[in-house]
């Protein structure tokens, strides 16, 4: 390998380039016109709004700078802050005066982002810091940040510096589109909640990192398999993206709560509360035959789910509900489209960074170009996805009625679904925190699937499960679940 001096001593080229872009920037922090403006100090209010911290969360400021964003998360946000910047020097004398005075509550660590973090965190702030990076360093400087929170709020400038001229060096090397940004964060598993086009100048995300927490369990999207062919899947995509149907964009978080309805067999203890509380104005999600179920019972839907890429399912949109709004997968059978409302008809890509999926991601690509189009991972059942998709659309409070995943007695929904009426020579018992459920295959699946998921973004959501099924007992016990061994039924 060829080498380059500096000094007396002998370095790789890379070395020599990081203490070039090192020492750059510790001339401009000795700039005070540098100093003037924190746009992590502006923007900090904005990540606490998206983010929902608990108190003494652990959050890491990547590029810090003057470090008075992180200084605010940590006041405001009562989170235990790392501040991360690779510029000994970049940070303002009052908040280094605070990493002293009060190292429990927000400390500073001199680190590169070309390497991998030394701290690991639950969320992550990183504003104006990604458009300093060099483009053949933007991915893996992206990949150590994933790697190292679960939740990251992103801002990112997405235009040419104006300080630069002050040392006679570009500041800015990475400057690109919002478009750019979006798709780049997408390549690398990242799960976008919530993104803006600050009017061309600056765009902003916060993403959760779904491509790191599947690799370190289970993969998720391997746990469930689609019950239709791939090649059907794709071959509805490519028919549905062609319609007129508007584009599932992420909003931001709202504090409006919002009740969803599964179809296990506890949906119908709830029937009164359900009815009350639609009457008192809370938006209703449906999600397959619940959407019927609704309707059987006098209440119109707000918002109706679907995944699946089975045929029948267009019985699940039938009749047409006025108000209501259908958020219909890509994937869906093409005549579940067909007559629904263009002007209340959202299409969504339930896309995991699997490689099957790639393949469905490429048809995507191609056809939306340029223009940005955004997935929801998550499991193999439309509760798992829906909830990812939900909080996408901004809602955090969640109230889950009907999300039993197992049997009472022989009923496996709350109404008749014919489709599942299929004969079932193994079932699973399957022991949680004490109690043993009777379970299909695909229901034990969904209960895994669940548990992983709300490791992942468990945080980004403030579930309400109720009833007295599988999925209520996890959450209120937190237990593991284990399947016994199967017995013939």
């Amino acid at each position: 390998m060829s080498t380059a001096k500096a000094g007396t001593q002998t370095y790789p080229p890379e070395v020599i380039v990081r203490t070039i872009e090192q020492s750059k920037y510790e001339k401009m922090w000795d700039i005070d016109d540098y100093r003037a403006v924190s746009p992590g100090e502006q923007l900090a209010q904005l990540f606490l709004s998206q983010a929902k911290l608990l108190p003494n969360s652990t959050c890491i400021d990547f590029g810090c700078g003057t470090g008075r964003g992180g200084l605010m998360i940590a006041l405001f946000g009562k989170a235990i802050v790392t501040l991360m910047d690779f510029a000994k020097n970049a940070l303002d004398e009052d908040v280094r005066n605070a990493t002293i005075s009060q190292p429990h509550r927000i400390s500073f660590v001199q680190h590169d982002l070309n390497k991998p973090s030394p701290v690991i965190a639950s969320y992550g702030y990183c504003t104006d810091v990604m458009e300093h990076i060099p483009p053949e360093e933007v991915d893996v400087v992206i990949q150590n940040i994933l790697n190292a929170a679960s939740h990251v709020f992103f801002n990112i400038s997405t235009v040419p510096d104006v300080m630069g001229e002050r040392i006679g060096e570009p500041l800015h090397l990475s400057v690109e589109p919002y478009e750019w940004w979006a798709k780049k964060l997408r390549e690398h598993g990242a799960v976008i909640h919530w993104s803006h086009d600050m009017s061309g100048q600056a765009c902003c995300f916060y993403v959760s990192s779904w491509a790191k927490t599947t690799a370190e369990s289970t993969d998720i999207e391997y746990e469930g398999k689609i019950n239709t062919a791939l090649q059907e899947v794709q071959s509805n995509v490519r028919e549905n993206i062609k319609g007129p149907w508007i584009r599932m964009v992420p909003h931001e978080v709202q504090s409006t709560e919002i009740m969803l309805l599964c179809g296990g067999p506890s949906l119908n203890d709830f029937t009164d509360e359900i009815i009350q509380l639609r009457a008192n104005g809370m938006p209703m999600v449906t999600t397959n035959g619940t959407y019927n179920w609704a309707i059987a019972n006098g209440m119109r839907p707000s918002m109706q789910l679907l995944i699946d890429a089975q045929a029948f399912c267009k019985r699940f949109v039938s009749p047409v509900v006025d108000d209501c709004k259908y958020m219909i997968a890509s994937q869906c059978h093409p005549s579940v489209f067909e007559g629904l409302p263009p002007d209340r008809t959202y299409i969504w890509h339930p896309l995991n960074p699997a490689a099957e999926d790639k393949e469905t991601a490429a048809i995507l690509d191609e056809y939306y170009g340029d223009e940005i189009w955004y997935s929801s991972p998550g499991g193999s059942t439309v509760t798992l996805r829906g909830l990812c998709l939900l909080r996408q659309l901004g809602f955090h409070k969640i109230h889950v009625y009907g999300f039993d995943s197992c049997y009472r007695e022989d009923a496996h929904h709350a109404y008749s679904q014919p489709e599942n009426d299929y004969a079932r020579p193994k079932m699973l018992p399957v022991s949680v925190g004490g109690r043993v459920f009777h379970c299909d295959p695909w229901m034990f699946c969904q209960a895994e699937e669940f548990m992983k998921q709300v490791r992942m973004f468990g945080d980004e959501i403030d579930l309400d499960v109720k009833g007295d099924g599988l999925i209520a007992h996890i959450v209120k016990t937190g237990a593991e679940l284990s399947a016994l061994d199967t017995q013939e039924e």
